[in-house]
């Protein structure tokens, strides 16, 4: 797999370590990474800053906080054109129960993934929320039903 030219072997492993962890101090980075600190702190700085490395998060158990009934949500606009796409995505941002969407190509124009608490949260949301949105087509809802691998790393 090719990379960008800017990244070099130990830029990768810095971000793999990173996608692992996370909190990982700049010591402990360094070590596994085999330089010392000052040269890895400047590496983070520089993927931070060029935008390899986006954001730090913490990556929270949904079923512990009761959102744990995961849907995926495929949605077909009425009509498709570059300011309705425009006014939907607005909206969607600020959606805090859309945790991710993804324009797609097929029968539908968005997929999003939605954590509830149940059906009857889910069914409130697509009336409540979705349903007041006026480009909205048609909803198509894909209800997980076991999680088997749930990764948020690339794979470098």
């Amino acid at each position: 797999m090719e990379y960008s030219s800017k990244l070099d072997a130990t830029d990768l492993k810095i971000l793999r370590v990173l996608q692992e962890e996370g909190r990982i101090t700049t010591k402990e980075l360094a070590a596994k990474v085999n330089l010392s600190t000052t040269p890895v702190f400047e590496r983070m700085k520089r993927l931070e800053k060029e935008g390899y490395i986006k954001k730090y998060v913490a990556i929270l158990d949904a079923d512990k906080l009761n959102l744990g009934f995961t849907v995926f949500c495929s949605v077909k606009l009425k009509q498709m054109n570059r300011d309705i796409a425009n006014d939907f995505v607005k909206v969607i941002k600020d959606i805090p129960q859309v945790a991710d969407c993804f324009n797609i190509a097929g029968e539908f124009d968005y997929l999003l993934r939605i954590n509830a608490t149940d059906m009857k949260y889910y069914n409130d949301f697509i009336i409540n929320v979705l349903g007041t949105i006026d480009s909205v087509g048609s909803i198509q809802s894909t209800f997980v039903m076991n999680t088997i691998k749930e990764s948020y790393a690339l794979y470098l």
